[in-house]
């Protein structure tokens, strides 16, 4: 079969694929990362391309205007290489390094410390503990086995078992038959000093692993937060439970669609299935393989895998068909997943190393949930409290110690920085503030990086539609004033728009704008996650009043306005200390279930407890929708803060 080499400028990438490839797979195979949302369909037009040199044929779209054709652009889903070629990705569709949020929670109760006695503290606040024992997925344990006699003739499986339960109270003890098979020779080769690897394997311990004598010293274990977009890790010392690296990554999946829907429905495709999960697993291996040699850890040595994610990135990361998560009833194949050999799913660690996933609630409240009111501890709170985690999906938790319920709500990609005209991912060169000035519109804003602009980040967004509001911009509806004299407003391609970055200042050339279908979007987005929230606390007979405490995880959430998220009426109005940034949550879980069994119980236990409201069959969602697409809400007495200041 014939091959062409592909070349991606700037960066110099270079890779060879089968003639009639498409770039963006072609990108893919490079390591290379186009923007890509509708996940190689060519109907979202962010993967566009400049085809530099060689033979390229592509298929006419209505994506591309007549001077971007004329300039040798391409979109990448679309066009196939037919010889060797060079291609120039533009700023406007790289996928740069992202801002990924790898740290844990930043807020007190949430510090997951663990003790000089091996515990983690945990609790409300410090003098309120909840305490989780140390006790990881896998545990090597060193034993000096005492030699056979005439009089002490058990067999050498027996033995071992014995010696285990003499330092650790096991009732249910068993090992699988490879390590049966060489265990004689094992036993009498180390001088009967050996050290196993016990792992808990559901609702059993397990001898994972026998090695000749004492490796007790060298165990590590991996948390992942595998998110739609991004995975983060940590590589975690399981005997001093120290965290010894974090590294995060995009998931490779993106080029294949930014949200789960896209890839459910590549999913289908046929090898859909079979590419996604490659594209995860390569990037799992990927990070684990930069830390281990970073810290010159073998991959031997890494012996167990706590993973938390969507319901989505769980099935396509066990190889499980999505396809039902999105057809009505909604089921997932599996909410709690058994515990399995990594190697069954693909990712390089010891050959014999577990894989256990947190379990999740329903097609759309997965194991990042469970592991964030995990970490956040609300499950064993008096007071009422509520989770949200914003992103295409806003997930939401609210209850205490006695009840947990939780719902999704699709908010659309717009917080994401998809479905809008100028929006981008929080990477480098992203409009991630803005202030605009009442008197004569004049906006100052910041980007992530101190870099040229290259688009509005979701945080950016947020910010730019309270500050139109704000400066009168744009009416409660979200309508621009076009009678307002400013070069800023000005009739765009199809519908008004406001220019936040002349072209002068940004790095692609060209104004980055928000158009008047952008903010309709916004709005739509904001009053799914408002609307979300009050269903669900009306559902349980609560006003939002009745939250003492909101906690606002994930990547997103951690850089969001609370002034201004108010004023748009994305988050409701209430005393600003109720609000609490807490972080990389379903890092956090991951972690806490990885060193302690007991919080793997517990994480169970929450999934079991939660109740999920289907919010698409509830009648009070719809009613409360149409009220909340205005600024802030078409009931603005709900939002008294803002109607104080509009009245100034």
């Amino acid at each position: 079969m014939d091959t062409c080499v592909i070349t991606f400028l700037p960066d110099n990438k270079k890779g060879r694929v089968s003639k009639g490839t498409d770039i963006l797979n072609g990108a893919i195979a490079a390591g290379v990362y186009i923007n890509s949302s509708c996940g190689g369909e060519g109907v979202c037009g962010r993967c566009k391309v400049i085809v530099k040199k060689g033979d390229v044929k592509s298929e006419p779209t209505g994506r591309l205007t007549k001077e971007e054709v004329q300039k040798g652009y391409v979109l990448a889903c679309r066009a196939t290489i037919h010889s060797d070629v060079e291609i120039e990705i533009p700023p406007s569709s790289r996928l740069k390094d992202q801002q990924i949020l790898t740290e844990e929670a930043k807020v007190e109760r949430l510090k997951g410390v663990f003790s000089e006695a091996g515990e983690v503290e945990r609790g409300i606040e410090l003098e309120e503990r909840e305490i989780f024992s140390h006790s990881p997925l896998a545990t090597k344990l060193f034993l000096k086995l005492p030699p056979p006699t005439l009089k002490d003739n058990v067999s050498d499986l027996e033995r071992l078992y014995r010696e285990v339960r003499r330092k650790r109270d096991i009732p249910i003890l068993q090992t699988g038959l490879a390590n049966v098979k060489k265990m004689a020779r094992l036993f009498r080769e180390s001088n009967w000093q050996v050290t196993v690897l016990l792992g808990k394997r559901n609702g059993t311990t397990e001898i994972v692993l026998i090695e000749p004598g004492d490796t007790s010293g060298r165990d590590f274990g991996l948390a992942f937060d595998v998110g739609t977009t991004t995975i983060v890790a940590q590589l975690v010392d399981l005997k001093t439970k120290k965290t010894l690296s974090t590294k995060a990554a995009y998931n490779k999946q993106v080029s294949y669609g930014e949200d789960v829907i896209t890839r459910m429905i590549y999913a289908g495709k046929e090898a859909g299935l079979e590419k996604l999960h490659h594209l995860v697993i390569d990037t799992l291996n990927g990070l684990v393989s930069a830390m281990a040699d970073e810290l010159g850890i073998s991959l031997n040595e890494i012996t167990c895998i706590m993973c938390a994610g969507n319901m989505t990135m769980a099935h396509l990361l066990l190889r499980v068909d999505p396809t039902y998560l999105r057809r009505e009833p909604y089921v997932p194949t599996a909410n709690f997943i058994p515990v399995i050999r990594a190697a069954e799913a693909g990712i390089k660690i010891n050959p014999r190393g577990l894989l256990e996933c947190i379990p999740g609630v329903s097609s759309y409240v997965g194991a990042d949930i469970v592991a964030g009111v995990l970490a956040s501890g609300i499950d064993e709170e008096d007071a009422l409290s509520m989770l949200i985690d914003i992103g295409t999906n806003g997930e939401i938790v609210l209850g205490n110690k006695d009840w947990l319920t939780c719902c999704s709500s699709s908010a659309g990609p717009a917080f994401e920085g998809s479905g809008v005209s100028c929006g981008v991912r929080a990477m480098d060169g992203a409009i991630q503030k803005v202030e605009i000035t009442r008197e004569d519109f004049q906006v100052k804003y910041s980007t992530i990086g101190g870099a040229k602009p290259i688009g509005i980040c979701g945080s950016g967004y947020i910010d730019c539609l309270a500050e139109l509001f704000k400066a009168g911009v744009i009416d409660r509806s979200g309508n621009i004033k076009e009678d307002i004299t400013s070069p800023r407003i000005r009739k765009g391609k199809e519908e008004a728009e406001f220019i936040l970055a002349w072209g002068a200042e940004t790095e692609t050339g060209e104004d980055v704008v928000i158009t008047q279908v952008d903010i309709i979007n916004l709005i739509r987005s904001k009053g799914a996650i408002y609307t979300a929230a009050r269903v669900l606390a009306n559902k349980m007979e609560l006003e939002l009043a009745d939250i003492k405490k909101i906690y606002l995880a994930g990547g997103f959430g951690n850089y969001l306005n609370i002034e201004k998220s108010i004023w748009i009426g994305l988050l409701p109005d209430l005393e600003r200390d109720r609000f609490k940034f807490i972080g990389n949550t379903s890092l956090s879980g991951a972690k806490f279930a990885l060193l302690s069994y007991d919080a793997m119980v517990k994480a169970k236990e929450i999934a079991k407890k939660m109740a999920y409201i289907e919010l698409s069959v509830e009648p009070a969602f719809m009613n409360e929708y149409t009220g909340s697409l205005f600024i802030p809400h078409t009931d603005i007495d709900r939002f008294p803060s803002v109607t104080e200041k509009l009245s100034l």
